[in-house]
């Protein structure tokens, strides 16, 4: 039996413009509008889940859906960096952006590296039954980068070479331990309302 899980990127926050690290702002209005015009018209799931992070249950809400917390969908902790943005740490802190860049083991913000991102993510897959109703999780684009490199069998520093944008799809499917990534998709509405794949 196949276990399946479609990975539903948060809306977009006010840090994810500013290219910020993010600390549990609550997503951009405009984003949750579009995203109401989209309830009923995403995968069907047995099992719907989200982040604890404000965002994520902002746009479970917006797309008329309930979901059940699940903390280990949350966004990778960034320790003393939430909250600030990524080119005046690189000012601040040039040899410590550095580290954490180039060594996926490195937390020099004091909370999780992205190997234990990557950990975490294993987990959560590995908890999902095979055969049983697919799962929604409305999660991160760092945790389904994470999810995506551990689909994939591939090494941590692959986390760098994958783009999740706001209010994108990732779907997966796995079965004893193996697991595929089955497709991508943009869920950004267009003005006539349509899916933009």
């Amino acid at each position: 039996m196949t276990a399946r899980i479609t990975l539903v990127c948060a809306a977009p926050t006010a840090a994810n413009r500013a290219f910020a690290f993010p600390n549990d702002e609550p997503a951009e209005p405009k984003a949750l509008a579009k995203m109401a015009r989209l309830a009923g018209r995403l995968p069907h799931a047995g099992r719907i889940v989200a982040s604890p992070a404000l965002a994520a249950r902002q746009t479970a809400e917006a797309l008329g859906l309930t979901a059940t917390i699940d903390p280990r969908l949350a966004d990778c902790d960034y320790g003393r960096w939430k909250g600030r943005n990524l080119d005046t740490l690189q000012a601040d802190e040039p040899d410590a952006v550095a580290e954490w860049l180039q060594n996926a083991d490195a937390a020099p913000h004091g909370g999780e590296s992205i190997v234990d991102l990557i950990t975490r993510a294993a987990g959560f897959l590995t908890g999902l039954d095979a055969g049983a109703s697919p799962v929604l999780a409305i999660t991160h684009s760092a945790f389904i980068r994470a999810a995506i490199v551990h689909a994939l069998g591939a090494p941590a520093g692959a986390f760098w070479r994958i783009d999740v944008a706001p209010l994108s799809l990732t779907r997966l499917s796995g079965a004893q331990g193996r697991w595929n990534l089955t497709s991508l998709e943009d869920l950004e509405l267009r003005p006539g309302d349509g899916l933009r794949p």
